[in-house]
């Protein structure tokens, strides 16, 4: 019997996350794709991934758009709504032995909500683990949905077991965004030169010379603060004397207001060497957080393939509070006097050793494999 496994992608991080596992799914004689593209994932503004699978080699079954403007709690909430109506309908039609949702964005529990009540096993990546933001409860009540439990790291199998989850069914796997960087040459060559030279906005970047990557999302339970917070930000990264590349935030409560002060400061005409962009290709991404002085903001790259790859990472405030991270990492406050400080130090610090926490790069044949033999109770009980 070949199992249909559906993969949902609802941001543009997520692809990176599983691609390794969307290969490794798409050749395993006993498994078929299903995938599907919704949210975030497919709009320009941030970032859409459509384009990038296609050039991977894979195929959408669906897309289906799910986002209602405003960027607020509300029209999350409502985003939220809409996204379980059509993921049933899509459910439905496509009839997956096993849908799989991915970490913890606010996303992700519609999807949880939609496979429970249709009866459709719900497999779970990265759950367990501790963040800050309204993230933390979607993640851990995903987790209480799902029959299958990929954690990345042994306390958040720990977390999980805590939690009441069969231990029978929680598979410490690491993360699958660690395999790209195990199977891809991270150097920066003229073909990444070309294409993002042609792409964002803003100075011309030199990749060849030093510079640093900033990327700073709303804290959706801080999201009133979210103007002042990257206000703070900008503020350090105008005393710097660097190229500095930005990325734009993600659809959350409190993106409008990044959004407008990452405006605001690109008109100033005050900007120092800075260029913007919406989104880069996940081994592309990897490429340009590798060759970088340090990585600045609240994006768990830092924490989670930053440590892998050992780069200087100033982590700040809320957002990723309780995570696990490595020697790279120092975290502060939305204070702009401890972010420039806290850059000055990491790039002094050069480099960090691998700490190889959330994986040693094998993760999507793991959990693929897992997904062909695992035999599922549909039925969830309390495990104590």
């Amino acid at each position: 019997m070949v199992k249909k496994i559906c993969v949902i992608i609802n941001n543009r991080a997520n692809y990176g996350r599983v691609k390794s596992l969307l290969q490794a799914i798409k050749k395993h004689k006993r498994l078929k794709l299903q995938l599907i593209l919704e949210s975030s994932s497919i709009l320009s503004r941030f970032g859409s991934v459509n384009e990038v699978i296609k050039k991977d080699g894979f195929r959408a079954d669906e897309i289906i758009y799910t986002v209602i403007e405003g960027e607020n709690p509300t029209t999350m909430a409502k985003s939220a709504g809409l996204a379980v109506i059509e993921l049933t309908t899509i459910f439905g039609k496509l009839k997956p032995d096993i849908v799989l949702t991915i970490a913890d964005r606010y996303e992700t529990l519609p999807i949880a909500i939609a496979a429970t009540y249709m009866n459709i096993p719900l497999a779970h990546t990265q759950g367990g683990e501790m963040t800050g933001s309204i993230d933390e409860s979607v993640r851990h009540a995903t987790s209480k949905l799902a029959h299958i439990h990929f954690p990345s790291t042994i306390k958040s199998k720990i977390n999980l077991i805590k939690m009441g989850e069969n231990p029978k069914y929680v598979f410490l796997t690491g993360c699958p965004s660690l395999d790209l960087i195990k199977n891809s040459n991270l150097s920066i060559d003229n073909n990444f030169i070309k294409k993002y030279s042609n792409l964002g906005v803003g100075s011309k970047i030199d990749f060849k010379k030093k510079y640093i990557v900033v990327l700073q999302h709303p804290v959706t339970t801080e999201y009133k603060k979210s103007l002042f917070q990257i206000n703070q930000t900008i503020k350090a990264i105008k005393k710097l004397d660097l190229q500095i590349i930005w990325l734009w935030p993600n659809v959350d409560a409190g993106s409008d207001a990044i959004s407008n002060g990452l405006r605001t400061f690109r008109e100033s005409n005050n900007t120092g060497i800075s260029r913007f962009y919406k989104n880069f290709e996940p081994e592309d991404y990897l490429r340009l957080i590798n060759n970088s002085l340090c990585i600045v903001g609240n994006s768990s790259s830092g924490i989670r393939e930053g440590s892998y790859l050992g780069i200087p990472t100033v982590n700040i405030g809320n957002r990723q509070s309780n995570r696990e991270y490595g020697r790279n990492v120092i975290t502060v406050n939305h204070d702009s006097k401890q972010i420039y400080s806290a850059i000055k130090k990491m790039i002094r610090a050069k480099r960090f050793k691998s700490q190889k926490i959330y994986g040693a790069g094998n993760s999507g044949k793991k959990i693929a494999e897992i997904l062909a033999k695992v035999k599922i109770e549909i039925q969830k009980k309390l495990h104590y």
